[in-house]
């Protein structure tokens, strides 16, 4: 390069101000493509299809189980009382609901992760209606706050207007089922108060507070067993009560 030169393109350099180097640093060594991507959000899977409901807060969507992610709704066999008429069947009442609210209608699912038994932890919609909050805004699900917030303010308005298990003082869905595994507890064989079965529907468990437990017998001739928890029961190969 001729002196000349040289000294042309140290003029150059010198009259350009700090931001204007700056910018050509960024042309250089940030092509516009790479400068304007943005993080990518977390992709959350989704389950999409039609769905049959198992009980209040759990449903099936193809071959996933899916529980409705931050609520709990009363059991199936689980009874509420209501202020001056007398107990009603809250769970019963829970499942026909999810039901009239899933029939005939894609339900969209967004996966949140999984419990401890395996199932697919999710938030529900058909349409615009999410499902979990729908529940509870019902009365018919409580927020289960041991797991997530998301849901107190929506619980809050269905108390206020006495809606579904809000009409009365009534046990949360944890809380019984705590009280029908210490009562079975005590009965069943060291303490494994869980019932397998086998039926024509073939190995099926039932825990303390399923519709059918007291009534179901265990035969260990017939390779029956009891179990001390869900997670030994499916590992082993049994289907909780009510799935497909």
């Amino acid at each position: 390069m001729r002196e000349s030169d040289r000294r042309h393109i140290v003029r150059g350099l010198g009259a350009l101000s700090l931001a204007g180097l700056l910018a050509l640093v960024l042309a250089i060594v940030s092509p516009p493509e790479l400068s304007q991507a943005a993080a990518p959000d977390p992709v959350r899977s989704a389950i999409a299809g039609p769905a049959r409901v198992v009980d209040g807060d759990t449903i099936s969507v193809g071959d996933v189980r899916v529980r409705l992610e931050g609520i709990d709704a009363p059991e199936t066999a689980q009874q509420c009382s209501s202020q001056g008429r007398g107990a009603w069947s809250c769970g019963t009442a829970a499942t026909r609901a999810l039901s009239a609210l899933v029939a005939g209608k894609e339900v969209q699912c967004d996966s949140t992760g999984n419990d401890r038994y395996g199932r697919t932890l999710a938030i529900c919609r058909v349409g615009a209606l999410e499902l979990n909050a729908e529940m509870v805004r019902r009365g018919l699900a409580w927020a289960f706050v041991r797991y997530s917030q998301r849901l107190v303010a929506v619980e809050a308005e269905a108390r206020k207007l006495r809606l579904g298990i809000w009409q009365s003082e009534n046990e949360p869905a944890w809380v019984y089922r705590a009280d029908r595994w210490s009562y079975a507890e005590a009965e069943a064989p060291r303490g494994c108060a869980i019932k397998g079965n086998i039926s024509d529907g073939g190995r099926i468990y039932h825990v303390p507070w399923s519709p059918h437990y007291s009534a179901v017998r265990i035969d260990a001739t017939r390779g029956e067993r009891w179990f001390c928890s869900e997670a030994e029961a499916i590992a082993a190969g049994w289907r909780p009560a009510g799935s497909r």
